[in-house]
Order: C-alpha cells, then structure tokens, then sequence
C-alpha cells in the first residue's frame, strides 16, 4: 500500500496571501495568523507577497491573477464573510467558494480558503485567533502540506 500526505517544509516556495479588507479587524488577525505560520515554517519574507481586496467578491480574481504568476507557487485566500439581515451573506459566500475552487482547478496550484463564513462577528473573533484558534493559521499550513503533497505525486508519478 502506497500512501502519500503532504509534508509541513517550505522549500523556498512563494505565496500570495489576498485578503480581503472588509471586515478587516477579522482579515487582519487571519493575515497575522498566516504569517505566524509560514514563518514558524521558515519561510521568508521575501517570498510572501500579501495583496488586499475591497471585499470577498473580489478575491477570486485576484487569487487567480497571482496564481497566473510564474513565481507564485500557492495562494492563500483569507477574509470574513459575516451573516447580517439580507440574502447577501448566501450570494456572496456561495459565488466567493466557487470562485475559489475554480481558481485551483483552472491553474492546477494549490489555492486555500481560508474565508470565515460566520453568523456573528462573535464567532468570526473565535476563529481568528481566540478559542477557536486562527483560521489563517491553519490556511497556511494547508498551503505547506498541499504544495508538499502535490509535489510527492507528480514525483511519484514519474517513478
């Protein structure tokens, strides 16, 4: 039996974190959290680029654009999407985790959502960083583990 799973190593790999400005409070302790992760992680600096969006709907663009980029090996998508009185919570959650999932699947990179989909600003504070942990921590960390797994396959592949 062969079994593959991604490893937790850097390897001189280049991100790009898009974070979404909306909800910043919540966007900015994601991003911190993401960061905290792939340095522990010995990446360096230089080989993060963090762009911001205006807004959720946004980062499937932008994520797909940095994918695009030769130097960029995973993207890190992170924000907050808080349920308020209106529909748009579903329209906007629903199109920005399509959006996501396409972008990996068209470029073939891996691309992480780390997008909070909360139905209070209370449990979007827990999962950035209080009891829940910090969901962009844990973004990063799937980043790490997807560029290591997909990279044992391909080699895998090739034997």
């Amino acid at each position: 039996m062969k079994v593959m799973e991604g490893k937790l190593i850097s390897k001189g790999y280049k991100f790009a974190l898009v974070v979404s400005r909306f909800n910043e409070f919540i966007s900015s302790r994601l991003l911190e959290g993401a960061l905290d992760c792939l340095r522990r992680h010995e990446v360096n600096d230089e080989d993060i680029s963090v762009i911001w969006v205006p807004g959720a709907f946004e980062i499937p663009l932008v994520a797909k654009e940095a994918a695009l980029k030769k130097d960029i090996d995973a993207v890190i998508c992170l924000g907050a999407i808080i349920r308020g009185a209106t529909p748009h919570f579903e329209y906007i959650s629903a199109e920005v985790t399509k959006g996501i999932a396409a972008v990996g699947l068209e470029t073939r990179k891996p691309i992480i959502y780390g997008i909070l989909t909360t139905d209070s600003i209370d449990q979007a504070i827990e999962r950035s960083g209080t009891k829940a942990g910090n969901k962009g921590f844990t973004a990063a960390s799937s980043a790490l583990e997807m560029l290591n797994l997909l990279a044992e396959m391909k080699n895998g592949a090739k034997a």
